[in-house]
């Protein structure tokens, strides 16, 4: 619609804006009506009419096949877009029109904002299946009687009130109509089946709405004068009540086609197995997350002991091996603190990287520093999990095998993300300007326990693959390719 607009229209961004409110409105308006709708907008010259929006009714049968949206249709055409723009009135005036052998009634609605009017809402009912109208229908085709005058004055869509169509209630959902005291006139089936669910005994006809539900709603303080109000239907709010088990969601619309209010629209519908299965699944979130913690905590708990034990060590090389074991910890439990912040099992590894990064630096013997490159992304829990490991033993070797004591130097951790959807990789570069890899140095067959644990991981696991080459200058370059997950 806005490439539309713009192409054709000399509308303004808030006419635009107006627009677009209406057309995420007006699928109650196609429903009750019964009717296709097409919204038509006079070209910047004023010789046409371009189609920029299309609605098909859920209640009853198109009367368009094809798609109208960006049809241009010259003035005089169609006499009763001309007569709705012009004179700025609803227009029902004239004979039914013939469609592929299947009578259709057309009606004009002028979009109006602020006085001026912006274009026109083509009606269309399909005329094949008329019989004689039910309760139901009389009261849907009275309410939308009602909306398209509102339309044509300029009051509906109510501004500052977008709606998200996907989960607020349509008119099939549940449908009550009220008088101007907020009395109930009418209410569907579904409707009265929602507030037996709340626990209604008795008919809705009759009832004040508002009244009665206050009463359903548990409270342990006098009537809940606020949702009096809400369920009278006096403004625009969608609001939602629980009692007895049950939860309905409600949508109020306040009917003013003459400017005061002479009735209003309940929309409702009972979403009470939507909000169990959301409350499951924040259950299960909050279960999972705290999981992670006590994994962390844990994990936190068997570093400590480790690096008791070291301390305690005589040997050297004992020391130095847990030393080692209290770092690969760490790095676990890195990850499932960040996995405990997160509602679902994926994590930002760029600050897992900076947080591994910093904890391995410390063992640095000389006056050397570390630092990332690039962006490693959101990645999964199976994965982040074994890289932080593979990440800590690669700055680990790099900073006990690359520097004497003493050196200055650098190792230099980069990251380039794919960005192909259907063969995502990872390609990691941790390079150092050490001494250097020995004579004759096989990364595939080292023994170090360290290079065993990367292969592993990374072979195994992750699914990647681990080289160790000599550095461009000096130095060794150690690069990983590993298979991740698309970005989204």
């Amino acid at each position: 619609m806005n490439d539309l607009v713009r192409q054709h229209t000399a509308l303004s961004d808030s006419d635009l804006e107006w627009l677009h409110l209406l057309v995420s409105e007006w699928q109650l308006l196609s429903d009750l009506s019964f009717a296709d709708l097409v919204l038509w907008v006079p070209t910047l010259d004023g010789t046409r009419y371009v189609s920029v929006a299309q609605m098909r009714p859920n209640t009853g049968p198109t009367s368009y096949q094809d798609d109208m949206v960006g049809h241009l249709v010259p003035r005089g055409r169609r006499p009763l877009l001309d007569a709705a723009l012009d004179e700025g009135r609803i227009v029902r005036e004239g004979d039914p029109e013939w469609r592929e052998e299947v009578p259709v009634r057309v009606e004009s609605i002028p979009v109006r904002r602020e006085g001026r009017v912006l274009g026109v809402i083509a009606r269309n009912t399909n005329l094949l299946t008329v019989r004689t109208p039910s309760r139901l229908e009389l009261t849907y085709l009275q309410s939308a009687s009602d909306l398209a005058q509102m339309i044509a004055a300029g009051t509906f869509p109510f501004p500052g009130e977008q709606v998200d169509m996907d989960s607020s209630p349509r008119a099939g959902d549940g449908l009550v109509r009220l008088d101007a005291e907020g009395i109930v006139q009418y209410a569907s089936p579904n409707a009265l089946s929602a507030y037996h669910r709340l626990g209604l005994a008795a008919d809705l006809v009759g009832q004040h709405l508002g009244q009665i539900t206050a009463e359903l709603a548990p409270s342990r303080g006098p009537v809940d004068e606020a949702l009096v109000t809400l369920a009278s239907g006096y403004a625009p709010r969608e609001f939602e009540v629980e009692g007895n088990g049950g939860v309905i969601q409600l949508r109020a619309i306040p009917l003013k086609p003459k400017g005061t209010r002479i009735a209003s629209l309940v929309l409702l519908r009972d979403v009470t197995e939507l909000r169990r299965r959301e409350r499951e699944l924040i259950t299960k979130d909050a279960t999972i997350r705290e999981i992670h913690h006590r994994v962390k905590n844990n994990l936190q708990t068997v570093a400590a002991l480790l690096r008791l034990q070291a301390r305690r060590m005589d040997s050297e090389g004992g020391r130095e091996a847990l030393n080692e074991a209290v770092r690969r910890v760490g790095s676990i439990a890195i990850v499932h603190e960040t996995l405990s912040q997160n509602l679902d099992e994926r994590v930002e590894f760029d600050e897992i990287a900076d947080r591994v990064i910093a904890m391995v630096a410390e063992i640095s013997p000389g006056k050397v520093t570390c630092r990332r490159n690039g962006r490693f992304g959101i990645l999964d829990a199976e994965v982040a999990t074994p890289l932080s490991m593979v990440l800590t033993e690669i700055l680990q070797n790099a900073l006990e095998h690359a520097f004497a004591p003493g050196d200055e130097g650098a190792v230099e951790v980069t990251a380039v993300r794919g960005d192909s959807r259907t063969d995502a990789r990872l390609l990691i570069t941790v390079q150092d300007d050490g001494r250097g890899l020995p004579e004759g140095f096989d990364p595939q067959r080292a023994g170090n326990l360290g290079l065993q644990i990367v292969r592993t991981l990374v072979e195994g696991e992750l699914g990647g693959s681990f080289d160790m080459l000599p550095g461009a200058e000096r130095g060794t370059k150690v690069v990983l390719d590993i298979p991740v997950q698309p970005q989204k």
